[in-house]
């Protein structure tokens, strides 16, 4: 969701202290959103390499349109846990919505920080639904709607509160919490959450997990019949709730 100032992302890797020159790691980038965003950054002066085990996403990512005084980022298939030496060393390394699908998110950040240089960055958002009220007046679809995502995210293994186990893991990891952040997604009448898109991206794994018949998510109409939901309401509506990290090599 877009935000006043800038998007939750973007302010996160700023005031992270990402910018022009620097070479980064974007781990689990899928089709490249936060990969394209750091070539912006680090500009033609810096690099930027996404790595995923999906090749058909590092396929779309590799095909976005690079623009002027952005880098152009380099995208290799490879496991979170087993990156070749190859890669070399990076100034930062970044992800997204990567630690809470991680068995062990302390041993992931230990085979990542290998590859940081000394004094490097180390940036992760991670989204965490446990807190989140969603609301004071009636959403039945948004709420029925967050609950496929949540139980689906159980079923995978999913850590459901990593935003409240940040600052333990990446401490246990051996790195020194700089700053540690959250922020409410809000969705009000007037300005839509694209729940009905996320739940459309994840319906086959809602499926698959036994979450949620096809019948019974209706995508076709899903997001239209979120939105007359939304509309009904002058209330607001809490999805989700982003947390920020950032931590640096000792």
């Amino acid at each position: 969701m877009a935000l006043a100032k800038a998007d939750f992302t973007t302010r996160l890797l700023v005031d992270a202290g990402i910018g022009p020159g620097m070479r980064v790691l974007d781990v689990g980038c899928g089709s490249g959103d936060v990969s394209w965003l750091l070539a912006g950054l680090v500009g033609d002066d810096g690099a930027v390499v996404g790595i995923d085990r999906a090749a058909g996403a590092l396929e779309i990512a590799r095909q976005r349109e690079s623009r002027k005084g952005a880098a152009v980022p380099e995208f290799v298939a490879a496991e979170l846990c087993a990156l070749p030496a190859t890669l070399g060393l990076f100034d930062a390394i970044v992800g997204r919505r990567v630690l809470m699908y991680q068995a062990d998110p302390v041993k992931a950040l230990r085979a990542l920080a290998r590859h940081l240089l000394p004094g490097g960055l180390m940036i992760f958002q991670e989204h965490d639904g446990s807190m989140a009220a969603p609301s004071q007046a009636s959403f039945p679809l948004h709420h029925r709607a967050q609950q496929w995502l949540r139980r689906m995210l159980a079923h995978e293994g999913a850590d459901l509160q990593i935003g409240f186990n940040l600052h333990r893991v990446f401490s246990e990891a051996g790195l020194t919490v700089e700053d540690l952040r959250a922020e409410c997604l809000v969705q009000t009448p007037d300005n839509a959450y694209p729940l009905g898109e996320i739940i459309r991206a994840c319906l086959p794994r809602i499926i698959a997990n036994g979450v949620a018949t096809a019948r019974q998510v209706g995508i076709d109409t899903l997001q239209a019949r979120l939105d007359v939901e939304r509309r009904r309401s002058q209330d607001i509506y809490i999805g989700d709730v982003a947390f920020g990290i950032c931590a640096r090599k000792r």
